[in-house]
């Protein structure tokens, strides 16, 4: 929300529907329990971005929900335990991207880069071609992040910031990333400028958070870095 998605529902499974519920007083949350019920809960078009795994467990349930997300030509962001989820078939996770008209990103840290990239981890050299080269696999724009953070497209064109602080190597500081390109993605804003944006933006509320920063910080320094852009273009 604090990247202008404006609305944002939590898919929550129905056990821990009070739970995320109580937590999220500012985001809508609705029971959704398997890839079939998340499929059905994405068949409204105002849906136009995933988010899929912070959280979210390992193994083929999460894999199917993976899969029907991408089954459309919504925006999908994937994270975490949604790529873990695909170490052992990654050919599967790279047809369904290739096959799709919509925007896939995917933002592995190098420990899931390096179990869903296997092949490209063990003959790119640098962070840069290993970036470029995973996303010309996968069909999808690849964020990997690191204190320089490489985004790359299928095509080659790739950009690389540096301004994120040491404090960000912090649990959760990936999740709000990953909402953030969201955010940026919701709007309409193109995926590769969506990420980088995205990339530059987290760095920027670390920076103004400082050492001890959590990742619950991150969203409410925002508000912060975005009045600091408006007056450079005033």
């Amino acid at each position: 929300m604090r990247a202008g998605a404006g609305l944002v529902t939590i898919a929550s499974p129905r056990e821990a529907l009070a739970v995320n519920a109580a937590a999220s007083l500012a985001v809508m949350v609705r029971p959704v329990d398997g890839a079939r019920e998340l499929a059905e809960f994405l068949r409204d078009a105002r849906r136009n971005v995933v988010v899929l795994g912070p959280g979210g467990g390992v193994g083929p349930d999460m894999r199917g929900l993976v899969l029907a997300a991408l089954a459309g030509d919504r925006a999908v962001v994937l994270d975490a335990d949604a790529l873990t989820s695909f170490a052992e078939q990654p050919q599967a996770l790279f047809a369904a991207v290739k096959s799709r008209p919509g925007v896939t990103l995917m933002t592995p840290h190098e420990g899931e880069f390096s179990r869903v990239f296997r092949s490209v981890s063990a003959q790119a050299t640098s962070k840069l071609e290993r970036a470029r080269s995973a996303a010309a696999a996968a069909g999808a724009i690849i964020l990997l992040k690191g204190p320089d953070t490489v985004v790359a497209e299928p095509d080659g064109r790739a950009a690389i910031a540096d301004n994120a602080p040491p404090a960000l190597a912090t649990a959760g500081s990936g999740d709000v990333l990953a909402g953030l390109a969201a955010g940026l993605l919701a709007q309409g804003m193109a995926g590769f400028e969506a990420a980088a944006a995205a990339v530059w933006l987290h760095g920027e509320a670390g920076n103004e958070v400082g050492p001890g920063l959590i990742a619950e910080d991150l969203p409410e320094a925002m508000p912060r870095v975005y009045r600091r852009l408006l007056e450079k273009l005033r």
